[in-house]
This record gives C-alpha cells, sequence and structure tokens, in this order.
C-alpha cells in the first residue's frame, strides 16, 4: 500500500475502505441468515430424508430387510401353523431367523433363483398348452 501524504487522498482511502466494510458486512449478515436457517431442525429433518431418499443403496438394504423379515415371518407361519407344540415353536422360531438372515444378506440370490424358478413354470405352462 501506498503512502498517503495529502488530506484529499485520505479522506478517498477512509471512503473506498467504508464502502468495502458495508459490503463485506451485508456479505456476512446474509451468510449467517442462511447459516441460521440451515440449522433449523425442521430444514436438518427435510435435508436428512432428501439424502436417505436420494441413496439407492440404501433403499436396496430397506427392501432387502424388510424382504428377509417377511420371507422369515411367512415361513414361521406355514411351519408351525396353529400348532401348540412348545417344541415345533421353538423350531419355527429358528427356521425364521435362519430364513430372516440368510434373505436379507442374499437378496440378489434370492431374486435370480426367483427369476429361474418362474421360467421354469412359464416353460411347463407353454409345454402343457401345446399338448392341448
Amino acid at each position: 500500500m501506498q503512502n498517503i501524504t495529502s488530506t484529499a487522498a485520505l479522506r478517498n482511502a477512509i471512503q473506498l475502505l467504508e464502502v468495502e466494510h458495508g459490503i463485506k458486512g451485508n456479505l456476512l449478515k446474509g451468510q449467517f441468515y442462511l447459516t441460521v436457517e440451515s440449522l433449523k431442525p425442521v430444514t436438518l429433518l427435510k435435508n436428512a430424508l432428501h439424502d436417505i431418499t436420494a441413496s439407492p443403496k440404501l433403499i436396496d438394504n430397506i427392501l432387502s430387510t424388510t424382504m428377509g423379515i417377511a420371507s422369515g415371518f411367512l415361513t414361521n407361519r406355514v411351519f408351525v401353523g396353529t400348532s401348540g407344540s412348545l417344541i415345533r415353536k421353538l423350531l419355527g422360531s429358528v427356521l425364521q431367523f435362519g430364513v430372516t438372515n440368510v434373505v436379507a444378506q442374499h437378496p440378489e440370490t434370492i431374486k435370480s433363483l426367483g427369476e429361474v424358478i418362474m421360467q421354469f413354470i412359464s416353460r411347463k405352462k407353454g409345454v402343457n398348452s401345446e399338448k392341448l
């Protein structure tokens, strides 16, 4: 910075600094309001939900876990049925736990196995309808 030797130059430099100070102050206030807005609980919750729904891996994990729990529950219902036997109920719970874990940990394998079974069934229906 150069040395100021006259009062007119000093006044000019002071005015420039005051204008610069005002601009930076306005920018700082704007940033403060943006920060306050982004830290509101509603905004935080909205951003968190957006991040959850934008993540396809998380949605896949939720779907595979749900599919595992549902298949385990269905397996338990089919195995135990309306039986009142304590041993059968215990074995049903163990079977439910096992099926739930297998399906939740290997959803792609289960999906491809289901596709193969569906293709096999549709081929059998095609062969049976041709014979008629």
